[in-house]
């Protein structure tokens, strides 16, 4: 392939990453499909794509449903042992961020969400929201009718548009929000952590990823979910013992919500994401299976931190 071409793909690449993801949830998927994209790109013939990108996001968008629609996918969601990889503030892999819309769609919250929708559903809502495609356009990638583009984007705003996310959340704010909830709920007193969570918050875990076939842990109710982060945020010997040492707490952004990083030596071993609304928090992803933790793990390894909210946990 000639330099030009290969270029080309490469001031697309982080956008048609930032689509996979987004349509996926998952960094390692999209990594793949990104370059299973680059392998039809270099194949095709250069004299019949009158416009590469579009070319390109049709590409990799119908690569993404391919797997959206994989028997092996649709056992694994269906039984529930499916959550989001977990994205450090600044991966390119997030993809725009200048809109509420853009923000909203790559939350964890959201990610989530979008497993209620069918593969079209999901397509359909990422490419307007995230990307600001219009109808006509979307309707050209997915080959089906503007009007069924615009009944997709209303089935999926219908079933998506509770999680408003608003303001974006920067650093320092992330910090404070963090720092509220690692105190309250080590404080051992209820009552503090029952004042930072919203009536209907929500929890989900993919189990402290032990094992290979866990299930997620889902809680609905605030009382299960207090004495849950309570037990959670517990030190044991056994906890300690299972993550390799005794890991460090930091405060993050991952996936644009205010995160804890429990590290050990540098290395990630869970992360916790809280979903902040009105001030409260509405819920709260804990994720510590390592197959979801690779990308993070790479990017935290690359950058400065800093100092922990707890030193030694």
């Amino acid at each position: 392939m000639d330099a030009a071409r290969v270029q080309r793909f490469a001031a697309n690449r982080d956008r048609l990453a930032a689509l996979a993801y987004r349509l996926l949830g998952s960094a390692t998927d999209a990594e793949d499909v990104v370059q299973d994209a680059f392998l039809r790109w270099h194949a095709a013939d250069r004299e019949r794509i009158e416009v590469p990108e579009a070319w390109l996001t049709k590409v990799v968008t119908n690569l993404a449903l391919d797997r959206l629609r994989s028997a092996m996918a649709r056992r694994e969601r269906a039984a529930g042992d499916w959550l989001p990889e977990p994205l450090l503030d600044g991966d390119p892999m997030l993809g725009p961020a200048d809109s509420v819309e853009q923000r909203e769609s790559v939350t964890l919250a959201v990610l989530i969400l979008m497993e209620r929708l069918t593969p079209a559903e999901r397509a359909v809502y990422v490419l307007r929201e995230a990307f600001a495609y219009r109808h006509a356009e979307i309707a050209e990638i997915l080959d089906i009718t503007e009007a069924a583009s615009q009944q997709h984007a209303h089935r999926a705003r219908r079933r998506i548009g509770a999680e408003r996310v608003g303001r974006q959340v920067d650093h320092a704010a992330a910090r404070r929000v963090v720092e509220a909830f690692v105190a309250a709920a080590s404080s051992g007193r209820t009552e503090r952590l029952v004042a930072l969570l919203t009536d209907d918050v929500t929890a989900i875990s993919d189990g402290a990823g032990v094992g290979s076939g866990h299930k997620l842990l889902r809680h609905a109710d605030p009382q299960r979910i207090v004495a849950a982060l309570r037990a959670a945020f517990k030190p044991t010997p056994a906890k300690r013992r299972l993550v390799g040492g005794s890991p460090s707490m930091y405060a993050a952004l991952v996936n644009g919500s205010p995160a804890i990083v429990a590290a050990v030596a540098d290395r990630p071993v869970g992360v916790v994401v809280l979903q902040v609304r009105d001030d409260r928090i509405a819920a709260v992803c804990g994720i510590a299976a390592q197959s979801r933790l690779g990308r993070l793990t790479e990017r935290w390894r690359q950058r400065e931190h800093d100092d922990p909210v707890i030193e030694s946990w």
